[in-house]
C-alpha cells in the first residue's frame, strides 16, 4: 500500500512543476487527498460496503471539490490537476498512467443500469473543462482538448477537440506532456477549410477586378465595380 502512495507522490512531481516537496503533495493537493480517498471507498464499494463506500466518497467530495464514484475503477499512476469539479461516474474505467485537469466530467446519458459512463486507455489526457460522455472508449494515449464535448469513441493516440469534438492531425514529436491536452501543431480541418474559403474568395475577387478593368479600358461602363472586396489577411486573423 505505501509503495503505491509512494508512486501517487512521484507521478505529481513528474507532471506538475509547480510541485515543490512531498509533503507539499500530501498535505496541499486535492487531486491526491481525492484520489487516495476513493483507493478506500473502492475497496469498501467491491467489499459490499455500499452506504459506508458512498460516505467516505461524499466526505472527499466536500474535502476536495472532486467527486469520484466509488464504483469507478482507476489504474496506478492516475494524476489529477488542480481537480476542482471534476466528476467521474460509477461505470468509468481509467488505466494506467491518464491525466485530466479541473472541470472534467466523464458521464452518462441514460438513466438505464449497466454500463454508460467512459473508459479511458492507458496515457490519456483531458483537458480542463472536457465533458466525455456515454459508454464509449477513448484509446491510448489520446488527448481530449479543453472545453471539449466527447460523444464518440477516439482512437488511440488520436486529439479531439471542439463542440462535438472531433479528431485534429497532429504532429507530435518527441512523446512530450502536452499541457492541457492542446497540442500547438494541431491540423484542425475546419479552420484549414475555412482558409481556403477566404483565399479563394480574395483569389476571385481579384480576377473579376482584373475583368472588370479590362472591359473599362474597352470603353464599358461597369455598374457596381466599386462594391467592397473581402479582406483575406484580416479574415485569416480572425479564423487563427
Amino acid at each position: 500500500m505505501f509503495d503505491r502512495i509512494r508512486e501517487e507522490i512521484a507521478v505529481v512531481f513528474e507532471r506538475d512543476p509547480a510541485a515543490r516537496s512531498r509533503w507539499e503533495v500530501v498535505t496541499c493537493y486535492p487531486g491526491f487527498h481525492a484520489l487516495i480517498a476513493h483507493r478506500l471507498s473502492h475497496g469498501l464499494w467491491t467489499a459490499g460496503l455500499k452506504w459506508l463506500a458512498r460516505w467516505v466518497a461524499h466526505g472527499a467530495r466536500w474535502l476536495t471539490g472532486i467527486e469520484i464514484h466509488p464504483g469507478a475503477r482507476i489504474g496506478r499512476r492516475f494524476f489529477i490537476d488542480h481537480g476542482m469539479g471534476v466528476v467521474i461516474g460509477e461505470t468509468a474505467e481509467i488505466g494506467d498512467d491518464c491525466t485530466i485537469y479541473h472541470g472534467v466530467t466523464l458521464g452518462g446519458t441514460t438513466w438505464n443500469k449497466g454500463k454508460r459512463h467512459p473508459t479511458l486507455k492507458d496515457g490519456v489526457v483531458i483537458g480542463a473543462g472536457a465533458k466525455v460522455l456515454g459508454p464509449i472508449t477513448i484509446g491510448e494515449q489520446a488527448k481530449i482538448g479543453s472545453n471539449a464535448v466527447v460523444v464518440k469513441d477516439v482512437p488511440p493516440r488520436a486529439t479531439a477537440i471542439g463542440i462535438p469534438a472531433r479528431l485534429v492531425e497532429t504532429q507530435e514529436t518527441g512523446g512530450q506532456f502536452a499541457a492541457y491536452a492542446v497540442s500547438r501543431d494541431a491540423n484542425d480541418p475546419v479552420a484549414r477549410a475555412m482558409h481556403a474559403l477566404i483565399d479563394h474568395s480574395a483569389d476571385t475577387d481579384k480576377r473579376i477586378d482584373q475583368i472588370i478593368a479590362e472591359l473599362q479600358r474597352l470603353g464599358l461602363k461597369i455598374e457596381g465595380a466599386d462594391t467592397q472586396k473581402i479582406d483575406a489577411t484580416g479574415l485569416n486573423r480572425i479564423v487563427d
